[in-house]
């Protein structure tokens, strides 16, 4: 089979489409899936630089977290899934590859109104969101969040489905046509931070002095500070993403006072089980959404296989707004 292959850690421009061995024939509950589509995240990225290693049983060479394809094999156990169908969901690697063996209780049936194309944008930005902000955030309808880098994939998919489920949404970006284009999707707020992160007093204006009632934070250190001014007494802070580093100095009298909640969360790392439950809950409470299209995918630009290294260095510009996918 054809596979993005990293040939060599570092820049983008180490990585090739080469022909690689096929998987194994599944077994058990596996599913053999024949990918369409796969979307691009900035965990890629890290993993080209070297400094994101997939999980032991993953090739550190081929990158790739969501995909959407058809099934063309099915393991002696499986129950829920048979030839043909089409399916979409996550992995923690290789699905940037013309074949990839799945557990059944990881995917999804997509609706009969997205395409390939369209279903491999929403697994990691939507079921990472939907996890967070719901999950663990446990963000309730009349409630406000805040996302940071709203105009990224996993920012879109949070604000839809915040939107969706009766919030208000306030969001940042360091770039003002992002913050135009999310508004289209319900933004109630924009703010920029292209000047640097000075966005605490504007939420408690915008929230009548109450606070952010839940926090998604794709960025990390950088805003950690200006994110506990900005919570809500009870409020919760989530942490997925850490883009302006790992390390911050904070007063923990702020954290008493706000008796906030701090939770990181990480989906590549947890179990098939664990992200089995992520994955049911996402097809309950968001995939009805899809197929109603009250939410939609959020595509940028779609690239062909031969175009990986392109792709790649379109992800790490910054200047996507949404998801960027590779086709097969």
């Amino acid at each position: 089979m054809k596979a993005v292959f990293i040939k060599e850690f570092g820049a983008v421009d180490g990585l090739e489409v080469r022909d690689v061995p096929d998987p194994s024939s599944p077994t058990g509950k596996q599913v053999l899936i024949r990918v369409r589509a796969a979307g691009l995240n900035r965990a890629d990225l890290l993993q080209v630089r070297g400094a994101y290693p997939p999980p032991a049983g993953y090739s550190p060479n081929i990158p790739g977290l969501e995909f959407a394809g058809e099934v063309v094999a099915i393991g002696s156990e499986v129950s829920a899934r048979s030839l043909g169908d089409r399916v979409f969901g996550i992995t923690a690697g290789e699905s940037q590859a013309e074949l990839l063996v799945s557990d059944e209780s990881l995917l999804l049936k997509i609706p009969d109104n997205l395409s390939y194309t369209e279903a491999a944008a929403v697994p990691e930005a939507f079921i990472t969101a939907h996890d967070a902000i719901f999950t663990l955030g446990e963000l309730r309808s009349g409630e406000s969040l805040l996302i940071h880098a709203v105009g990224s994939g996993v920012g879109l998919a949070g604000l839809q489905m915040a939107k969706a489920k009766g919030a208000t949404v306030i969001g940042t970006s360091r770039t003002g046509d992002k913050l135009d284009k999310c508004r289209e999707f319900g933004l109630d707020l924009g703010l920029s931070t292209s000047d640097g992160p000075d966005f605490a007093q504007q939420v408690i204006e915008a929230t009548s002095d109450a606070g952010a009632n839940v926090i998604l934070d794709l960025v990390g250190a950088g805003y950690f500070e200006q994110n506990l001014a900005s919570l809500a007494v009870k409020g919760r802070l989530i942490l997925v993403g850490l883009t302006s580093g790992s390390k911050t100095d904070f007063d923990l009298r702020s954290a008493l006072r706000k008796r906030a909640t701090i939770i990181g969360t990480v989906l590549r790392a947890r179990s098939v089980e664990e992200k089995a439950k992520a994955t049911l809950k996402f097809a309950a409470e968001i995939l009805p959404l899809f197929e109603t299209e009250a939410i939609r995918p959020n595509i940028d630009r779609i690239f062909g296989s031969n175009e990986v290294v392109e792709a790649y260095k379109y992800l790490e510009s910054n200047e996507s707004f949404g998801k960027v996918v590779i086709e097969f």
